[in-house]
């Protein structure tokens, strides 16, 4: 996983600050990441936006993890969205969430092969929240955030399901992390949550490929 460590620079006290393509300044002693951070999303709010995009080094970050300290950096960039576009934020989070979750779930199915049973039941109950994430994010969309259903199942309807279906994978999953084997929850969580990850990423990407399509050709298909 992509470690999202940054600190401010101790030698060099220039940092370029973009946000919207324009430099901008911080007060001098906004030097820390998520001091920077919170000035951008504040110039933002200030004009009726919401960040959407970070990126540090151009290396872009998930806006849905916590930033901690860690090596120096010297160029932050940052991207906003109107406020009526925000479901194209929620769809993107949504995504970041489902790769956080991958990643996660990939390193679990060894680590529980390798740990004691009671670690690797614990490993599964942090995964069990991190899969409800992306679901919970996609409950807070409108329901005409990616236009009418002209006969395809309506966007309610398909958050209906995606929240059916993590109840029954959590579900599934927990009955087999009880056992003394962890081998069980290893096939679990390569053969039930891995491909509902992404059966689930596949479906936010087509949403949000939708809603930009609609937001370019100026449809009320992102409006709250």
């Amino acid at each position: 996983m992509r470690n999202q460590s940054f600190e401010a620079p101790e030698v060099n006290e220039t940092i370029e600050i973009i946000l919207d393509g324009l430099p901008v300044s911080p007060p001098s002693d906004y030097r820390s990441l998520p001091a920077i951070r919170c000035y951008l999303e504040t110039l933002a709010l200030e004009k009726q936006r919401i960040l959407c995009s970070l990126s540090v080094d151009d290396e872009p970050l998930n806006l849905a993890l916590p930033l901690v300290k860690g090596s120096g950096f010297c160029r932050v960039e940052a991207e906003t969205i109107p406020l009526e576009e925000r479901s194209l934020l929620l769809l993107k989070t949504a995504l970041q969430q489902v790769g956080q979750a991958r990643e996660c779930v990939e390193t679990a199915i060894t680590l529980v092969l390798i740990n004691d049973v009671r670690v690797a039941r614990e490993l599964w109950w942090n995964l069990a929240r991190q899969l409800k994430e992306p679901v919970l994010s996609l409950s807070l969309l409108p329901d005409n955030a990616c236009g009418p259903a002209n006969g395809r199942a309506s966007l309610t309807q398909l958050r209906k399901w995606q929240l059916e279906q993590v109840a029954a994978i959590i579900k599934d999953v927990d009955a087999v992390c009880h056992s003394d084997d962890p081998t069980p929850l290893s096939n679990a969580l390569e053969n039930r949550v891995l491909p509902w990850l992404q059966n689930l990423n596949e479906l936010i990407v087509l949403w949000h490929e939708t809603a930009q399509a609609g937001t370019r050709l100026g449809l009320n298909c992102v409006a709250s």
